[in-house]
């Protein structure tokens, strides 16, 4: 259902100041009402982002890979 929908935010992670670049992603997904999607673009796989994030808000996002590159990382996430 919510996969179809073109993705409500679109956050390009690395023209975002390191200092505050996983606070501001976190609460960009946190804005999104249940059933919407965001575009987290990034320059290297955002792992660890994605592992504090499912480990703080179990079963409240889903996940889907869009596009995996050596030089950019495009991941769908859902809130469920």
């Amino acid at each position: 259902m919510s996969q179809d929908r073109e993705p409500a935010i679109i956050i390009n992670a690395p023209v975002l100041p390191p200092a505050v670049r996983h606070q501001t992603i976190f609460a960009a997904f946190k804005a999104l009402p249940t059933g919407f999607s965001a575009l987290l673009v990034n320059d290297h796989d955002p792992k660890p982002l994605l592992y504090q994030m499912a480990a703080e808000n179990p079963g409240e996002f889903s996940v889907a890979y869009q596009e995996t590159g050596s030089e950019r990382f495009v991941i769908r996430v859902t809130r469920d």
